[in-house]
């Protein structure tokens, strides 16, 4: 693959430092997009070829500004990490609507943001990749985190809008889908609503105590999703949304099975409304 200039938020750490490592190994140029000035000098200490840039995604003034000053100071961004972000974890009832905003403002939101800095770019290039990242927890659902699984349906449905919105201009747009991968997805950077209803410690307590336990230790290596990533930026004809990881494979199948199933069971009162 030709040299690119990628731009890829939440560069510090998880997938994002994964996939700005890889790159970077592999000779394209890195712009990485970090919260704070300390997680700046951390990436900085850990990948010096990266260049690294202050963006909030929630600053959603400040967005295009950030990407403006970026082609400016590095050239065209050819490819779109949209990286950042993080997960909630808490029984709908107990959880409260403010936990639900600021999941929403980071997971779709800032993508959605960031993305539309740059569409106008790629659009008068008549060039650019987009990446958006998702979840199997965008396509499949669990208890205990419908606000995580809420925001990354929705990103999937508006990534599958994006794509078609700009495929006449040559842009690409896919929704990289990963199960559970070695970050710190479930540990450090996961948002916990504190337990208050008893009603749901059968159903929930199994749930977070399996979660905690596999933090850490889960199938998916971020290095190899990384190379994926590479691999699908270097294609000519990516796929529209991408799992990645066993886990992702089996549970979404299900899900499509399970949905199938549905469908043909119900479909006497589907097409009854039909006049």
């Amino acid at each position: 693959m030709q040299q690119r200039t990628f731009f890829i938020t939440g560069a510090n750490s998880g997938f994002g430092f994964a996939i700005a490592a890889a790159a970077s190994r592999e000779g394209h140029k890195v712009i990485g997009a970090v919260r704070s000035p300390q997680s700046r000098a951390d990436l900085a200490k850990r990948l010096p070829a990266v260049h690294s840039v202050l963006c909030d995604v929630t600053e959603f003034d400040r967005v295009a500004d950030v990407a403006r000053q970026a082609e400016e100071d590095h050239g065209p961004v050819d490819v779109l990490i949209n990286n950042a972000g993080y997960g909630h974890e808490g029984i709908l009832e107990e959880s409260p609507l403010e936990e639900m905003r600021r999941q929403f403002d980071v997971n779709v939101f800032g993508a959605v943001a960031v993305a539309k800095a740059f569409l106008p770019r790629f659009r008068k290039r008549r060039s650019g990749f987009i990446v958006n990242m998702t979840s199997m927890g965008g396509m499949i659902t669990m208890p205990g985190i419908a606000y995580y699984c809420g925001s990354k349906f929705a990103l999937q449905g508006i990534s599958e809008v994006m794509r078609a919105e700009m495929a006449p201009f040559g842009v690409h747009v896919m929704a990289l889908c990963p199960g559970s991968f070695r970050t710190d997805w479930a540990g450090r950077s996961m948002i916990r609503t504190e337990r208050s209803i008893p009603d749901y410690d059968p159903l929930f307590e199994p749930i977070r105590r399996a979660r905690l336990a596999r933090s850490g230790k889960q199938l998916g290596d971020p290095d190899k999703l990384a190379a994926a990533v590479l691999d699908m930026v270097g294609s000519d004809n990516p796929p529209p949304q991408l799992l990645l990881g066993s886990d992702a494979l089996r549970f979404v199948s299900e899900r499509v099975e399970r949905l199938k199933q549905e469908i043909e069971t119900w479909k006497p009162v589907t097409v009854s409304t039909d006049g």
